[in-house]
Parts: C-alpha cells; sequence; structure tokens
C-alpha cells in the first residue's frame, strides 16, 4: 500500500493559473451568487449576476474559510490570511501553495502549529493529495480526507479519525483561490449548463450512411441503440466488476488500484478533480470483459490493427464518481473515436479542430495545452461566453446505452453527471489515414506521439504495415486526397460564367 517517505516533494503543476473571482455567501440554504466587481448589494437581487447552487450533502468549508467577497461585510475589514502570513502576506495564495508543496509532511504538520493562516495552508487537501499519490505505490486506502489517508499509512496506530472532527475554524479568512477549490467540489452542475443538446442523433442508420454523413464530412453524432445487445450493458455494475477482476489493479492517475479501493475512495471523496479509473489494458488483465461488448459495425475498420502488439493503446474501460472527467483535449495521434456509456450518464462538450476552446491556451506545437484547473471551472468561468458565438460548441448528454462519435482534431470536453462506467476506443480508417500519418512524422513526433514506446519510429512501422497489408491503399488515398483539392478550387459554374461577363465589360469600356 502506501509508502511514505520523508523528503522534499515537487509540487504538482498546475496547467493554468485561476481566474479570480469574488463569490459572495448570502443566508439562503445552499445558494451562491456570484458578483460583478463593485461591492454586492445582498438586498438587491437585480444585481445578481450568477446563482450556484451546492450539492444537498455539501459541508461547509472544513477550516472555515470564505471568498474574498465577503470581506466587504467584515465591520473589522480584518483577513486573517494576511496577519498569519506576516511579510509572506505579498505572495499569491497560489504561491504560497506551490512553495508548500515543496514540503514533506512532518515539516507540513510543524508548520501548520505557527498561526491561523499557516495552519489552513498547509491542511490544503490538494497538498496532502499529492503527497498520497506521489507516495503510492501499490495504491492506497482512502480515509475521509488526503491527510488521513496519508497519516494511517504513516502512523496505522493513529486515531485518523479524529483528524477531520477536531479541525480548527478560522474566524475571519478570505481567500478567493482556496475557496474556489471547495466551492468548485461542491457545485450542483447548473441546469442552464446541461440544457443545450444540439447534437445530430440517429438510430438504426447504415455504415454507409454513417461514412458519408458523419465520418467523411468529420462531424460528431450520438448513435442510439447500437450496443442494445451488449452483455456489459446488463452485466456491468459495481458487484460484477470487482467480483469479476479481484486483486488486479487499474490505472488511476499516476497509481494502480484494485477495483474495491477505488470505489471506496469515490465513495467517500469530495473534491475538485476527483480521480479516473482510466485503464488501456483491461481486456488484457480480465480477457473476460473484452468479450462482454463488441465494437458497433461503424468502427469496425481500425487500421491500427496491422501493428498486432505494437500499436498504440486504443481501448479503455473508464469509471469515476459524479464530477469526474476530462478536461479539454484532442484525441492523441489524430484518430478519431467512439465513447459508449454503460452506467450513468456523461455531459459533452464539443469544438471543431479550427474552435479553440474559451480558456483553453495549446502551444504553437501542440504539445501542451493550458486549462483551467478543474472542469467546472471551466463551466463557471467560461461557458457563458460560448452562448454569444455564432459558430457554437456541440452539445450533448450520453446516457447508458447510447455511443457518441468523435472525430479527429474536435476538442472535448466530459464530466460524469454520476457514477458511471464506459468504453471508448480510438481508431484509424481509411476516412483520417493520412490525417495519422502525418501526425506521426512531424518533427517533434517524440513529444506528440502516445500511447507507445516507440513513439520516434512509430510513423515508418505503420506506413510499412499498411503498404504491406493493403498493397496501393496510400497511394490511392493520396491521389483522391489530391483530387478533392483541385475540385475545390476549381471555379463553379456560374463563378465562371460571372468572371466571364466582368472581362467582356472591362474589355468593352
Amino acid at each position: 500500500m502506501l509508502k511514505c517517505k520523508n523528503l522534499l516533494l515537487k509540487p504538482s503543476k498546475r496547467k493554468r493559473k485561476r481566474k479570480n473571482i469574488n463569490i459572495t455567501l448570502f443566508p439562503r440554504k445552499h445558494n451562491i451568487v456570484s458578483e460583478k466587481q463593485d461591492p454586492p448589494n445582498p438586498l438587491e437581487d437585480e444585481d445578481v449576476e450568477e446563482c450556484f447552487s451546492l450539492k444537498t450533502s455539501a459541508p461547509s468549508h472544513s477550516h472555515g474559510v470564505q471568498p474574498l467577497g465577503n470581506l466587504y461585510f467584515n465591520p473589522s475589514s480584518h483577513n486573517s490570511r494576511n496577519t498569519g502570513l506576516g511579510n509572506l502576506q505579498t505572495l499569491t495564495d497560489e504561491l504560497v501553495l506551490e512553495i508548500l508543496g515543496f514540503l514533506s509532511a512532518t515539516h507540513l504538520g510543524v508548520l501548520s502549529t505557527v498561526s491561523k493562516s499557516f495552519y489552513v495552508f498547509s491542511n490544503h487537501e490538494p497538498i496532502w493529495r499529492n503527497l498520497v499519490l506521489e507516495n503510492s505505490e501499490d495504491g492506497f486506502l482512502y480515509n475521509g480526507s488526503w491527510k488521513s489517508t496519508y497519516v494511517a499509512a504513516y502512523m496505522p496506530s493513529f486515531p485518523v479519525s479524529s483528524i477531520g472532527s477536531s479541525g480548527l475554524k478560522v474566524r475571519d479568512f478570505y481567500s478567493d483561490y482556496l475557496f474556489q477549490s471547495w466551492l468548485c467540489a461542491n457545485l450542483e452542475m447548473k441546469p442552464e449548463w446541461l440544457e443545450r443538446d444540439n447534437i445530430q442523433r440517429r438510430r438504426g442508420i447504415s455504415v454507409d450512411d454513417f461514412i458519408l454523413n458523419f465520418e467523411e464530412p468529420n462531424k460528431p453524432v450520438l448513435l442510439e441503440g447500437c450496443v442494445d445487445n451488449w452483455v456489459a450493458l446488463e452485466k456491468w455494475d459495481r458487484e460484477y466488476l470487482v467480483e469479476m477482476c479481484g486483486d488486479l489493479r487499474f490505472s488511476v492517475g499516476p497509481v494502480e488500484m484494485k477495483l474495491e479501493d477505488y470505489f471506496r475512495y469515490s465513495d467517500q471523496a469530495r473534491e475538485e478533480r476527483p480521480l479516473y479509473l482510466f485503464d488501456p489494458k483491461f481486456a488484457e488483465k480480465v480477457p473476460r470483459l473484452g468479450l462482454d461488448y463488441e465494437v458497433p459495425a461503424y468502427f469496425n475498420e481500425d487500421l491500427f490493427g496491422v501493428l498486432g502488439n505494437e500499436r498504440p493503446d486504443y481501448r479503455w474501460i473508464i469509471i469515476g464518481p459524479a464530477g469526474s472527467g476530462s478536461s479539454f483535449h484532442i484525441d492523441p495521434n489524430s484518430t478519431s473515436a467512439w465513447n459508449a456509456v454503460i452506467k450513468g450518464s456523461k455531459k459533452w462538450v464539443l469544438f471543431p479542430p479550427d474552435l479553440v476552446p474559451p480558456g483553453v491556451h495549446p502551444s504553437p506545437d501542440g504539445a501542451e495545452v493550458a486549462c483551467p484547473v478543474s472542469i467546472i471551472e471551466w463551466f463557471m468561468n467560461f461557458y457563458a461566453a460560448t452562448k454569444e458565438w455564432k459558430k457554437k460548441p456541440i452539445e450533448c448528454v450520453c446516457k447508458a446505452g447510447e455511443v457518441i462519435f468523435v472525430p479527429n482534431g474536435w476538442w472535448h470536453l466530459v464530466i460524469n453527471l454520476e457514477d458511471s462506467i464506459a468504453i471508448t476506443q480510438n481508431f484509424v480508417s481509411r476516412r483520417n489515414l493520412l490525417n495519422v500519418l502525418d501526425f506521426l512524422k512531424r518533427p517533434n513526433a517524440d513529444t506528440l506521439v502516445s500511447g507507445t514506446r516507440d513513439r520516434v519510429n512509430l510513423y515508418d512501422k505503420f506506413k510499412n504495415a499498411i503498404e504491406t497489408s493493403f498493397p496501393g491503399t496510400i497511394d490511392e488515398l493520396v491521389l483522391k486526397a489530391e483530387e478533392k483539392k483541385a475540385q475545390q478550387k476549381k471555379p463553379s459554374f456560374w463563378e465562371s460564367v460571372t468572371d466571364s461577363r466582368a472581362g467582356a465589360f472591362k474589355f468593352s469600356f
């Protein structure tokens, strides 16, 4: 289980600094509102910009942290955050936490006794989460909080249950950064974040129709009824999976865990970024699971299969609680994908390749993507902006028994709306073979290609295997692409007529 080390540890890197917002709490049950920059007036409802609802079981912040907007209503204008930090108060909250991320658990414990402010910072749950995950070799047993989990592994005889009950509430501590982490973990998805459903839905269409209307034009579609015969749809629940998998371990973020231990975590955890079980080798570990489903007919052509055991990772079992998911990304190696929900439901937001989502900043070479810390944070700070766009994202809620097709190059975000189980596979068909080959031979392929140990040589291996298995296919596809490109440049009949008349007019003049 958890192996504890008393050493300096690097802090986890955040992809993007939080966008600070002033959130003011009002004496209404489970109601939080976000205000404009001017001091809010709780008596004037017309000034309210947005309302957020907390989950019914949401606890108060464990250490009494309040949003910075509440400082306006503090008669003394005293923020114990600043007095407790002393000369370090000029540092941002993010920088303070980055520094504390270098400390060992022992040093964090000592620092927490210096002042109330340091007590709050030193007990910030994400710091203890990093300590647990960075010291986990054989998984961990979650004990209600990350700090309790660490202490239980390091000192098994210590009564860890007392850690949560004896937490110190600090008065007059105001911090948007610390509060938002708690807020994102306890917010309900707003109805307006779920109501837009503009994806095309199809049931019972032929493979040819799918290729013509969706795969060739590279458009998403939600397919209904195509997995109704799956054994997984009937059997795959928590009890069945735990029984089938036993003591085998699956990939959960940076650690490997037994399913039983993961469900123990997912039942208890209430955090901004819940750990997601996302395992690419599940069918090799438990062959029975690979037999409980079959690839829908629309996605049977998978050309990476010519590589045999050397093919990149391509299929995953995905398990996660409500709030877990994947922030904006493009699927690896320029592949397309399909995702089938077996239990639960997922909210999808997709942007076409030429439209980068708001709040997302890819590097010029595409190797890294900077984005908000969590999915909920993106909805809070950036989702509303898409309403004003002429070219709106494709959105839907995908429920059990439904399959979504994600074309290559599309940005997409996924969040589980409840405890969910799903299967996803990435694939290469003739429609996107040239895109994949172009991707694999990029100059920085060693940083872009994923899912394989041999990133540098994957292009040559794949191209040679295709030419051996399907002689002439690549040349044929290149020729068709050139013809299509030439056809697009060729002026239409009416454009030719217009140009001719314009030339004649110029000559006579």
